[in-house]
C-alpha cells in the first residue's frame, strides 16, 4: 500500500474531477445514528475514507475507523454503492475535485470505547434519525436519507 498514490497523481494532474473510491461506516444504536464533526469543512458526516493502492474495502473500514473512533466494528453488512453527480465534493483546504464511489458498510455492534482520534475529527455526537443536524456533509445525505 502507498498512502501518497493521490498526492502523486494531484501533482501531476492538479485538482480536476477524479473518481474517489472510499467506504464508509454507518454506526446505529438504540435509534441513533453516530456522525462525526469534520475538522475541514465543520459538517456532519458518516466515519469512513479513502482506499489506498491495493487495500481491500474491509481493510480499509476497519482502518479508518480505528483512526477516528478507536473502535472495531462487528458483523459490518454491505448497506449499499453510492455513486453519481450528487457525490461530487471540492475538498475545501486542498481544492481537489472528486466524484465520491461510496461503498457504505452498517454496523450496530463494535468493539472499543469510541473517542476521536485524529485530527480530522473535531466532535462526535449521537442523532436521532428524526432530529438529524442541518449541516450534513453534502455526499453523505443520500446515505443518510436512505436509511
Amino acid at each position: 500500500m502507498r498512502s501518497d498514490y493521490i498526492s502523486e497523481i494531484r501533482s501531476k494532474v492538479g485538482h480536476i474531477p477524479m473518481h474517489s473510491p472510499v467506504v464508509t461506516l454507518v454506526i446505529y444504536k438504540d435509534g441513533k445514528i453516530l456522525l462525526q464533526k469534520r475538522e475541514d469543512n465543520g459538517c456532519w458526516a458518516i466515519h469512513g475514507g479513502g482506499i489506498e493502492i491495493g487495500e481491500k474495502y474491509l481493510e480499509t473500514l476497519k482502518r479508518e475507523i480505528k483512526e477516528e473512533l478507536n473502535i472495531e466494528p462487528k458483523n459490518p453488512e454491505l448497506m449499499g454503492i453510492y455513486s453519481g453527480k450528487e457525490l461530487f465534493n471540492i475538498y475545501p483546504k486542498s481544492q481537489d475535485q472528486v466524484y465520491v464511489l461510496n461503498h457504505v458498510f452498517f454496523c450496530e455492534e463494535y468493539e472499543g470505547e469510541i473517542k476521536f482520534t485524529d485530527g480530522e475529527v473535531q466532535d462526535l455526537q449521537w442523532f436521532d434519525l428524526n432530529e438529524l443536524p442541518e449541516n450534513i456533509f453534502k455526499v453523505n445525505k443520500p446515505i443518510i436519507n436512505g436509511i
